[in-house]
């Protein structure tokens, strides 16, 4: 059984992974809440921990696993204490990827973030943390050259890029040219033309007649290794 702000904080928590993958702070759940201090939620937490419901990750930061999420409401009043909540075991598979699990995604080679260079298929995997990534079928590409610094994207950085063949005005995109070519670029359109755009002074944009330009992939992310 659990009270009702215990049940109110387990399905704002459930909600959040759901949404992102990533749990929410204790600053939101407090303001979610409507409570005063963040001690409050430690409380909450520590309770629903205690019966089972939820789980703290270790050594990961905002990482809250739920183990259980309650009934529809089934709610009663115990003289004047809080309402409780019967509850049941949620089905395995609607468990959300914590924050900060691993997964990996296909690595397919470098790609120009400069001039256009031939499209690499490699097979490799990348290793990323899920909370990068959302939803949707992501892929890892090397970028090589220095046409998006501006836009903080460097020579050996890996882009994740979410899988799609459309694209908005001003996202940044991989764009296949001619068949053969990949470049990272911001998307535009002018008129019946592509028009992609670096995030360096140095370089001109690239227009290309729009049947020559195949959108592969909107940026998701970024992972930078230090050596």
């Amino acid at each position: 059984m659990l009270t009702a702000k215990q049940h109110e904080l387990l399905h704002f928590i459930q909600q959040r992974l759901d949404a992102s993958g990533i749990s929410p702070s204790f600053e939101e759940m407090k303001e979610a809440l409507g409570l005063k201090s963040k001690s409050g939620i430690h409380r909450l937490i520590s309770a629903l921990e205690e019966r089972g419901f939820l789980r703290r990750l270790p050594n990961r930061a905002r990482a809250l696993e739920v183990l259980k999420m309650p009934e529809a409401a089934k709610s009663v009043v115990n003289n004047n204490r809080d309402n409780v909540v019967a509850l049941r075991k949620a089905p395995p598979a609607l468990k959300p990827i914590a924050a900060n699990d691993i997964v990996e995604v296909p690595l397919h080679g470098r790609i120009a973030a400069g001039v256009p260079i031939e499209a690499f298929e490699d097979h490799e995997q990348l290793a990323v943390p899920a909370a990068l990534l959302g939803a949707g079928e992501h892929y890892a590409l090397e970028v090589s050259g220095d046409s998006m610094v501006e836009a903080g994207i460097f020579d050996g950085d890996y882009a994740l890029i979410r899988k799609a063949d459309t694209a908005r005005e001003g996202d940044i995109v991989v764009a296949l040219v001619d068949g053969q070519d990949a470049t990272l670029k911001y998307f535009r359109r002018e008129g019946a033309m592509i028009r992609l755009d670096p995030a360096n002074s140095a370089y001109e944009p690239q227009r290309y007649p729009a049947e020559r330009v195949i959108v592969q992939g909107r940026l998701s992310g970024l992972l930078r290794r230090y050596h």
